[in-house]
């Protein structure tokens, strides 16, 4: 029960990643480079399959959405806000901001879970059933499957969002991270906070365990049948395209488990800051480097285009 005499917090202040005057710099340098690279590089890529004809296939129409949701959920943690707030010393941000950025972020973020576990099924479907590939990933089935993972974004955002604003917070009001999240919340709150952890912990654990289902099971196919191949460079290339793809996942889910997949303490909140840095920052950035850079049809496509400004 809360205290009937406390004063509602409407208001929050986020603590950062560091209090030391001399880090600010840095991290402001490193951060607005990273953001500048996280747009420029997804902003890149879904152009360049927008405006490439050899690029209109199902597994772009995926990184094309998969781009858009890192520019989306990568703006809404490293926004303007956010660089000019390393420079001051009180970060304040309202009730109903804080609640608006996470409603967002946790929309973003689940809906992409979904994107890779759909992108695994598309390389699945590319490597097991080949012949099969144009007729399966139609793009009737491609629309479906990427509205599904926007639906399950949504669904996620709502759980959260409305079990944030039934708890009451009458201070302190430091939220200990540099964005507004789950677990710095709920350790802030003035009121029993259980069922908000059980239904993160069922959400999440859903979401986790659903989407690395379906990435384990289309990653084993394709391990089988890469045994099976006879050709050495169809070996080399499927396995290069499963190596970057299951490194990024990788990378995500463990940061993202590790976040959300344990109880919230004071203690866990330094961890559970580094670890959100990895999959709200950095992965961004290095999604059109994983997916796109190293792919010969996307470097093929990007001289293309230089040749003809320059042409004409």
């Amino acid at each position: 029960m809360v205290d009937e005499n406390c004063t509602r917090v409407t208001h929050f202040t986020l603590a950062g990643l560091t209090e030391h005057p001399h880090l600010k710099p840095v991290l402001f340098a490193l951060f607005l480079r990273t953001y500048m690279l996280t747009l420029v590089g997804n902003l890149g890529i879904i152009v360049l399959v927008r405006v490439s004809p050899q690029l209109h296939t199902p597994m772009y129409f995926f990184l094309s959405n998969l781009s858009f949701l890192d520019i989306c959920y990568s703006c809404t943690i490293i926004s303007p806000k956010m660089l000019l707030d390393l420079s001051e010393k009180h970060k304040a941000i309202s009730f109903a901001g804080c609640l608006m950025q996470f409603y967002f972020y946790a929309f973003f973020v689940t809906s992409e879970v979904y994107l890779l576990a759909a992108m695994a099924y598309d390389r699945y479907v590319a490597i097991c059933s080949s012949l099969l590939y144009g007729v399966v990933m139609s793009p009737g089935l491609c629309t479906c499957l990427v509205a599904g993972c926007y639906l399950a974004g949504l669904l996620n955002a709502v759980a959260h969002t409305s079990g944030l604003i039934q708890l009451s917070f009458c201070g302190p009001h430091v939220i200990n991270n540099f964005y507004c999240d789950v677990p710095p919340l709920l350790v802030l709150s003035s009121t029993d906070t259980w069922l908000n952890e059980v239904v993160m912990f069922v959400f999440v654990g859903f979401n986790v365990i659903t989407t690395n289902l379906l990435i384990i099971a289309s990653y084993t196919h394709i391990a089988v049948t890469i045994v099976r191949m006879r050709s050495a460079e169809g070996r080399r290339k499927a396995c290069s395209t499963c190596a970057s793809h299951l490194a990024a996942v990788t990378i995500f889910f463990v940061s993202a488990a590790f976040n959300y997949m344990q109880p919230s303490s004071m203690n866990s909140m330094e961890s559970k800051k580094i670890s959100s840095i990895f999959y709200s920052i950095i992965i961004p950035m290095l999604n059109p480097l994983i997916y796109s850079l190293r792919n010969k049809e996307v470097k093929h496509a990007t001289i293309n285009i230089i040749r003809r400004k320059v042409y004409f």
